[in-house]
């Protein structure tokens, strides 16, 4: 196994260089969430030439594929994600605030990398199969929309995630840790309230769509107390703003939108609250003569944690060791962290203990009811500098980019490695994972009249296509 691994590791060596130039194209041409036809197309082109069957646009999305490939032994499934981050555009070379174009995407989360990182660990693997090394069956999930947790409950509804073997996906962060990670389920509806506009100095003849989304604020002010709660690390939140707040003051707005996400520890949990959400805005609209709408963007699951993928992930963790990063991207993020006041430190930290800890609401965790899985996390970014901004994307476009993406695809690929040739992990695997959801299924929690929001950030992407050589 030791032997297939180092295989595995000098093939990665030798083929990243192509796998790059997806990652700096993407890095360069930065898109939203829902639109990210440039990066779909040049992956799932490039996966076709490897050899793989592509099937783009599932569950509705034309920005969503999957590649397959192998025909016998376990199904390992990997995953890529694509969707960069408004406002997030930043010059590379610069260790201070600098977008390239104002108010422009970037890739402040990693997604240029992440779209490369297990299709890479992925082409190691194929090879080895096409060797006769290795007997399995591979499948890559090309995913929309991380950033609105869209993509994968889309697709796990339409039952595309079924029958796989295990999962083995991965997250560039501050710090590196073997995954063994939970959490929340989630939920992101707009509630568009429409009223009846009047003169402002005759009031009386309207209906104000803006009195209704303030009383819905403030319902949900009162309902958080009301909230289990949660733990820390995976606290229970509702959040909101106004989207649209209407008009000019002398006129009685007929339009306003109330945006809200909440967090809750359970899927039971996250739909229990999204109910008593509703509730509100159909209380108050009945309360104010106005109408609502509900815009549902998504409602994804909590992570269910796998400590045998994680334990398999942690040893290869030590079998490939950390990102390398140069004493160029060392020293500027040393600049950085002084230039934000926080406390200096290397880059290049041993990873972190093996001990289950929650992440940021993620939509990997609908992989997690289906099959065995766990997330890689290694490390991008200096500490201390959080994460979605500029700094995760000058990071992610840089060559400590491709350290930290080519690490994590040789864990990866190690990982499954392991799992393949050793196929009572899978079992275990499956076993707790079974153990854990305690009878529980898979249930999609918003029904099939809803479909997945192709036009999000439509227009606000059209502002720079022009910018980029498509």
């Amino acid at each position: 196994m030791e032997n297939l691994k180092e295989q595995a590791i000098r093939w990665i060596e030798d083929n990243c260089c192509r796998y790059f130039e997806i990652s700096d194209a993407l890095w360069e041409n930065p898109e939203l969430s829902m639109q990210e036809h440039y990066a779909s197309g040049l992956l799932t082109e490039f996966l076709s030439k490897e050899g793989y069957a592509v099937e783009k646009g599932v569950a509705g999305m034309p920005t969503a594929f999957i590649a397959s490939y192998g025909v016998e032994g376990p199904v390992i499934g990997f995953s890529c994600e694509y969707d960069a981050l408004p406002t997030l555009s930043q010059d590379r070379r610069k260790n201070e605030r600098c977008s390239l174009i104002e108010g422009a995407p970037g890739h402040g989360c990693g997604h240029n990398l992440m779209a490369i990182g297990g299709a890479m660990a992925a082409g190691a693997v194929k090879a080895l199969i096409d060797s006769g090394r290795l007997k399995a069956r591979l499948k890559i999930f090309g995913t929309p929309a991380e950033e609105l947790c869209i993509g994968k409950p889309f697709m796990a509804r339409e039952g595309y995630f079924e029958n796989l073997d295990c999962l083995l996906d991965w997250h560039p962060m501050e710090y590196s840790k073997a995954g063994y990670t939970e959490s929340t389920a989630y939920f992101n509806c707009k509630y568009h309230f429409t009223g009846k506009t009047a003169h402002g100095n005759a009031p009386w003849f309207g209906r104000s769509a803006l009195d209704a989304a303030i009383l819905m604020s403030n319902a949900l002010e009162f309902l958080r107390e009301h909230l289990l709660p949660g733990k820390t690390g995976g606290e229970t939140t509702l959040n909101y703003n106004f989207e649209n707040v209407g008009g000019t003051p002398n006129v009685v707005p007929e339009k306003a939108t109330l945006w809200c996400v909440g967090r809750m520890g359970k899927a039971e949990e996250i739909k229990e609250l999204k109910r008593r959400v509703d509730n509100c805005a159909d209380g108050i609209a009945l309360a104010t003569e106005t109408q609502v709408t509900k815009e549902l963007i998504t409602v994804i699951h909590e992570k269910i944690p796998n400590e045998v993928i994680s334990k398999a992930m942690q040893r290869n963790f030590e079998y490939v060791g950390n990102p390398e990063f140069s004493n160029e991207d060392r020293k500027s993020a040393a600049e950085i962290q002084e230039r934000m006041g926080v406390a200096v430190t290397k880059m290049g930290k041993e990873p972190e203990p093996f001990t289950r800890t929650n992440m940021p609401v993620n939509d990997s965790s609908e992989y997690s009811w289906f099959a065995p899985m766990d997330i890689a996390l290694v490390e991008l970014v200096p500490d201390g500098i959080g994460w979605h901004n500029w700094i995760v994307t000058r990071f992610a476009g840089s060559d400590a980019g491709r350290n930290t993406v080519s690490t994590a695809s040789k864990i990866l690929a190690c990982t499954a490695i392991e799992l393949i040739e050793q196929p009572e992990l899978i079992d275990a695997a499956k076993e707790e994972l079974h153990k854990r959801l305690g009878g529980r299924v898979y249930e999609s929690l918003f029904d099939k009249s809803i479909r997945p929001a192709t036009d999000a950030n439509r227009s606000e992407m059209e502002k720079y296509r022009i910018f980029y050589q498509k």
